[in-house]
């Protein structure tokens, strides 16, 4: 099975000999290139007055009402500044990526109906521009990938949620995953002989790919690639990706869940600025941390929890920015260099609840920073 890859890891470094290897290759290219540029010049401009439509032309980004998803809040939910004389405005919600990703998808889960209108829109294609639009004020809420089952964490997002403490998990939704084969109206699979998609979708659909003796073509966005297969009306090739990009684009499902495992999850992360009010549906926390004694330590401050009735149900780490690396004497060794991390975990409970309130106190005595990056309920899809 070739490989046409753009790049070993991002379309955004290709170098030029490989661009233009493929014409697909060229037209994606551009098009994130062109967005990229655009989204550059725009980089600085913010202004929560402006409608998301406003917004959406002065980043450069291809949307208009009509290509809005039309997404409701839950009755009675608490979001910052969508009162005001006039009424409630639309609450704008934020999304990594691009029209038809796999995030616009999840933000359409964690909104399904109720009685205030939500306006959704792309961020773009930077991961920090989604926490910028919440810290401006463009956006009230934001959706970002934290995990996937297979392949793991998003570790970017971890290292975004540290650096920006204004910004709070306030939701979570873990979805199946469902890769589709994507590909022109019309076109059948026996009229296909290339397949395009980010490196991950053509991992996870490897055994497939191989049935059908495709050649593979990496690109950094999927939902771009689908994009220009419909905007040039190229017959043979599809993109694995999500059944949202075929909606978006007018493209056609030759074949959902073309994937090779079952298993395969995604873990999506609902995001505002501050905490919102406790309700009764805030099962779990997110705890971050570092420890004086690093990693040894990590015991202990597992037991702050345990020991009180809170279930530790998910351990990462992430390198600690702030002091990286520690120079220890060792005994017969002399110094001995010891990386350092920060400590992110997942409890079962608010924040608000006694015992999670008493692990914290704990886990502060020991740490050396601790703090709370949201309470929120978990929704299986």
């Amino acid at each position: 099975m070739p490989i046409r890859a753009l790049s070993p890891t991002s379309i955004f470094h290709a170098p030029a000999y490989t661009r233009g290897q493929t014409r697909l290759g060229v037209r994606i290219w551009a098009n994130i290139k062109q967005t990229r540029k655009e989204k550059d010049e725009k980089r600085t401009f913010c202004s929560p007055m402006l409608t998301a439509e406003v917004l959406a032309s002065r980043l450069g980004l291809e949307m208009a009402v009509a290509d809005l998803e039309r997404l409701f809040l839950h009755p009675g939910a608490n979001l910052p500044g969508i009162s005001g004389a006039g009424g409630r405005r639309p609450v704008r919600v934020a999304y990594q990526g691009v029209p038809g990703s796999y995030c616009h998808e999840a933000a359409a889960v964690f909104f399904p109906s109720s009685a205030a209108p939500i306006e959704a829109f792309p961020s773009g294609i930077w991961m920090e521009d989604v926490f910028s639009a919440l810290e401006d004020g463009s956006a009230d809420r934001a959706v970002v990938p934290a995990e996937n089952s297979l392949d793991g964490p998003i570790d970017r997002n971890i290292d975004l949620l540290l650096r920006h403490p204004a910004v709070r998990i306030v939701g979570e939704v873990v979805v199946p995953v469902n890769h589709c084969l994507l590909a022109a109206s019309g076109v059948e699979i026996a009229d296909l002989r290339h397949v395009v998609s980010h490196p991950q979708a053509l991992v996870h659909c490897d055994g497939r790919i191989r049935s059908l003796d495709l050649t593979i073509e990496e690109v950094a966005d999927a939902a771009e690639a689908a994009r220009a297969v419909a905007e040039h009306r190229i017959r043979d090739t599809a993109v694995i990706g999500s059944r949202m990009a075929a909606r978006e684009f007018g493209l056609r499902v030759l074949e959902p869940y073309f994937q090779d495992e079952a298993g395969n999850y995604n873990r999506f992360l609902q995001l505002a600025v501050g905490p919102l009010p406790e309700t009764s549906h805030n099962r779990k926390s997110t705890v971050a941390f570092s420890l004086e004694k690093g990693v040894s330590g990590l015991s202990e401050a597992m037991w702050a929890f345990e020991s009180r009735g809170v279930r530790v149900i998910r351990v990462d780490h992430r390198p600690n920015r702030s002091d990286p690396i520690r120079f220890v004497d060792r005994a017969g060794f002399g110094k001995v260099a010891r990386m350092d991390y920060v400590f992110v975990v997942d409890v079962e409970g608010s924040e608000a609840d006694p015992g999670v309130v008493a692990a914290i106190a704990r886990l502060e005595e020991i740490a050396g920073f601790a703090r709370v990056l949201g309470s929120y309920s978990c929704t299986l899809k």
